[in-house]
């Protein structure tokens, strides 16, 4: 199936990893810790004034991160005092429901009003997030609760019912407006998602429902007292991207844990009836990422050089303010006009390059150093291929044609920080130093670790693992049986068969002692 979807969660005790494939390649990437101690985009919280600031029209807002959030007076939206008179109502022997349905939006907030005659530094508000923290600065606040499903985003305080742009059919667009404006509860609005399209009403009334109840069982926390607090996460990463993502082109999810199994199961069940049955239980021997390839292909991509086609690769430098990627044609052969040439290594490129923009999802302003062509023409191709490329990303971006200079520039949203990934490991020869003992004398310190073991074991076996060009060095000898080499030194000096198993894993001089059963002796 053209353009077919495989999603592989990998369920490990600390965290939860999830990588989406299309045609087998990965282009979606992103980890979540199980006792998550950071905030997440929809994340909603009730926070506390720390400081306003006038100049800015804008406050610092405790939300228990550490860092302190900012929320812009815009960001408060228009029915803002419904929210405050809701969290200063509320309490212990309060009746929730009641206040929420009675509470009018009489005094819609100002459009061009100052903070500091709204807020006032200790006061209590709920808030979400609408922005992750990103380096030094804390995360971004709204205060315009959203609660998203994937057929509806139900709005709490507010009284408009708005239809997706992209539902071309006027008259699909009626029946789902007066649909929804009859199953919604008092005090609340919706916007409805291009997903809900052709949706029956039950299917809509449901999620309505949970999502309704979601929001409401966070009263409870709300009431219990008005110190900063967590009030509820949105979602999961797992079910946000099916949320937004999930469709026929799916093929399968895997999932190696059983209770995230049913989770999921279930969860499809409610947005998708009838898709459920795409979701599979793994329950092999390797872990998940390696049978399904991920490891190997997340250890390709996450690097500072990512290869293409045919020898040609890119940069990738990460700095505070900016990405830049630099396009180069490496050891690719010029079996064609230059140009021509030039022209399909940009294209391999950009292809690349928009895959490696959701992969590490970055964000902000991204420069990239196309190689120079020389016509007009190959410069308008290679931008309209960009924006083809990038027409599928669910991130709001920007892309420029190229400058006379072969730059492209493209700002894309920026709501998290860019996923970043160490593919680099410690060499166990020289341990993160760079430098490693002499080969002149590395016989000896390999004869130290016999000698040490024969004493301990006398007349035991061992097998010593190590690199093809050591074990020839160590077998070197006069003849057939290599008489005097270093190996039958050994085992004539120490009284023991020594078996040497070599593998081209190992570096050059790396080695390790084993006994016959497997354990190793050099530790």
């Amino acid at each position: 199936m053209e353009g077919e979807k495989d999603l592989i969660v990998d369920v490990a005790k600390d965290k939860v990893s999830v990588a989406l494939m299309e045609e087998h390649r990965l282009v979606e990437f992103s980890e979540e810790a199980c006792d998550r101690k950071t905030c997440s985009v929809g994340d909603v919280f009730l926070g506390r004034v720390k400081k306003l600031l006038p100049a800015l029209n804008a406050a610092f807002v405790d939300i228990g991160d550490g860092k302190d959030a900012f929320v812009h007076y815009l960001d408060l939206g228009v029915n803002f005092y419904a929210f405050d008179e809701f969290a200063k109502r509320t309490n212990r022997n309060s009746d929730c429901g009641g206040i929420y349905s009675h509470i009018k939006f009489e005094k819609p907030l100002e459009k061009e009003g100052r903070i500091e005659n709204v807020l006032s530094v200790g006061q209590s508000i709920i808030v979400q997030i609408s922005k992750e923290p990103i380096s030094t600065k804390g995360a971004r606040l709204t205060c315009e609760i959203s609660l998203a499903g994937r057929n509806i985003v139900l709005l709490p305080f507010a009284d408009k019912v708005s239809v997706s742009q992209k539902i071309r059919s006027k008259q699909e667009k009626r029946r789902l407006e007066l649909l929804v404006k009859n199953i919604l509860p008092k005090n609340y609005g919706a916007i409805i998602r291009t997903a809900a399209e052709g949706k029956s009403a039950s299917i809509l009334d449901n999620e309505l429902k949970t999502l309704v109840e979601k929001w409401e069982n966070s009263w409870k926390k709300l009431a219990r007292d008005k110190n900063v607090k967590l009030l509820f996460t949105e979602c999961s990463k797992v079910t946000a991207l099916l949320r937004d993502l999930l469709d026929e082109t799916f093929t399968s999810i895997y999932v190696n844990d059983a209770s995230e199994y049913d989770a999921l199961k279930s969860y499809i069940a409610l947005i998708a009836p009838g898709m459920e049955k795409i979701v599979k239980r793994y329950e092999g021997n390797k872990p998940i990422f390696d049978h399904f390839e991920v490891t190997r292909q997340i250890k390709g991509s996450f690097g500072k050089i990512v290869p293409i086609k045919q020898g040609a690769y890119l940069v990738i430098e990460h700095t505070e303010a900016l990405h830049v990627v630099d396009v180069n044609s490496g050891t690719r052969a010029k079996n064609k006009e230059q140009e021509q040439n030039t022209f399909d290594i940009n294209c391999y490129a950009a292809e690349e390059i928009a895959r490696q923009m959701r992969l590490r999802d970055m964000g902000g302003i991204v420069i990239v150093d196309f190689i120079d062509m020389a016509t007009g023409e190959h410069r308008n191709a290679l931008y309209k291929k960009m924006q083809e490329l990038m027409a599928g990303d669910r991130a709001r971006h920007n892309i420029l044609p190229l400058t006379k200079f072969g730059l492209m520039q493209i700002t894309r949203q920026r709501v998290r920080p860019a996923t970043e990934i160490n593919t680099t490991e410690v060499c166990p020869v020289c341990h993160g130093t760079g430098k490693i003992s002499s080969s002149v004398v590395i016989d000896e310190a390999i004869e130290r670790k016999i000698s040490a073991a024969a004493a301990a074991k006398p007349g035991a076996p061992l097998v010593l693992k190590l690199s093809p060009i050591l074990g020839a060095y160590l077998k070197k000898g006069k003849g057939l049986f290599n008489v005097g080499s270093i190996l039958s030194r050994w085992q004539k000096n120490y009284g023991c068969k020594i078996t040497l198993n070599e593998t081209s894993q190992f570096s050059v001089l790396q080695n390790e002692l084993y006994d016959k059963a497997g354990a190793r002796l050099d530790k």
